[in-house]
């Protein structure tokens, strides 16, 4: 009788919470499947908020290099996921290893990959703004793990393109976007969303009434905003309130005290205003649901909120997902107040103009990405054993 081959021996790396998002059904479909011998490793860059992600979803990381610490610099967080990576892939000796996005844990995880020799696939591949500095450190950790990785599976057709004309090595696939997997995943459970205003603000202990208000959901945390941006977002937000007094703005505000205290500072004291810890994943899709339109300078947002009929207005000046404006889901605000603001009230006034960006196709996927990555990596490595 001859014997099953042995499994492939699969690293997937995150460190941050949307990596744990994007990452989190990719885990699942690999260690459902017999053909992998999957081991997951944490960097700690993001520590409680990638906890409530693997939770949520009912996993558990096999490692956790634990790198956070207070103040960290990019350079810390470069040089403590090699270090601790190098001594992990030595244990484990993986034939692949996953990456995902563009985060600084992703970019080392695949540097400390590439100098061990180990292939690299990278979840989410082939996402441009051309801008090297916008976003900041994201263009170009993605660019740069473009250039290690041997599988690139890309969202889009348009990440596709990106890809090509970059003239990459290793092979380019279409796959989806992981997100959608993760956001129909927990979507269909009606997630709740308990809302706790922080102390110190007009709202503390006061609970947000979905039915009383159309609540404008808002997230910002980008460092191209910090500063002088953070306060034209702000001005923006109070002259929406009192525009529109039909309205309220939940808030989730970023741990960082360089986005946390002057937010805290301008908003804080608006009795329609709701500044809150962190949402937890299921908390954020249940909010999602709710809302009725976002306003943010994350990514992730862009491609979930259309799944979810929910416009979106990009309080960015780039985007590497161009697709959703093309799409028409989502528009490029900008920071400016003389934008932001007429443009967020043709939505909060035109029900047509609501409508068609509420209804538009979400270019991102169909909720398949992740099976469709396990199979790619079987067949890259099964191609890769035959040759050795």
């Amino acid at each position: 009788m001859s014997s099953s081959p042995s499994p492939f021996k699969v690293c997937i790396v995150l460190g941050t919470r949307p990596e744990a998002i994007k990452l989190a059904p990719v885990i699942q479909a690999f260690r459902g499947d017999r053909r992998f011998d999957t081991q997951v490793i944490l960097t700690g860059q993001h520590q409680e908020m990638v906890a409530q992600v693997m939770d949520l979803f009912e996993l558990q990381g096999d490692r956790n290099l634990q790198i956070m610490k207070p103040r960290q610099t990019l350079t810390d967080i470069t040089c403590g996921s090699l270090q601790g990576l190098e001594h992990c892939f030595d244990q484990v000796q993986p034939q692949l290893v996953i990456v995902q996005g563009d985060t600084t844990t992703a970019f080392a995880a695949g540097l400390a990959a590439f100098y061990r020799q180990i292939p690299v696939g990278h979840v989410e591949a082939g996402l441009r703004t051309d801008n090297l500095y916008s976003p900041f450190p994201e263009e170009a950790n993605r660019r740069l793990i473009s250039q290690i990785a041997q599988l690139h599976f890309a969202p889009t057709p348009l990440a596709v393109e990106n890809l090509q004309k970059s003239d990459v090595i290793g092979k380019v696939h279409q796959t989806g976007n992981t997100v959608i997997d993760a956001l129909l995943t927990v979507a269909d459970k009606k997630p709740d969303c308990p809302v706790a205003a922080i102390a110190n603000t007009a709202n503390f202990n006061k609970a947000l009434n979905w039915d009383n208000h159309r609540v404008l959901l808002a997230t910002v945390h980008r460092r191209e905003n910090w500063g002088e941006p953070l306060g034209d977002i702000a001005k923006s937000f109070l002259t929406l309130l009192d525009e529109f007094d039909d309205t309220a703005l939940l808030l989730p505000l970023h741990r960082n005290p360089k986005v946390r205290a002057p937010l805290t500072e301008a908003l804080g004291q608006h009795p329609r205003v709701f500044l809150t810890e962190p949402l937890d994943y299921g908390a954020l899709i249940g909010a999602m649901q709710r809302c009725y339109l976002l306003l943010t300078d994350s990514g992730g947002l862009q491609e979930e909120a259309p799944s979810l009929g929910k416009p979106v207005l990009v309080l960015r000046d780039t985007t590497e997902r161009p697709e959703a404006i093309a799409s028409g889901t989502a528009e490029l605000v900008g920071t400016d107040p003389s934008v932001v603001i007429p443009k967020a009230s043709i939505l909060l006034r035109d029900s047509a103009a609501y409508e068609h960006m509420a209804h538009a196709a979400n270019p991102f996927g169909d909720g398949q990405a992740s099976r469709r990555i396990v199979d790619i990596s079987a067949e890259f490595l099964g191609q890769t054993a035959s040759v050795q």
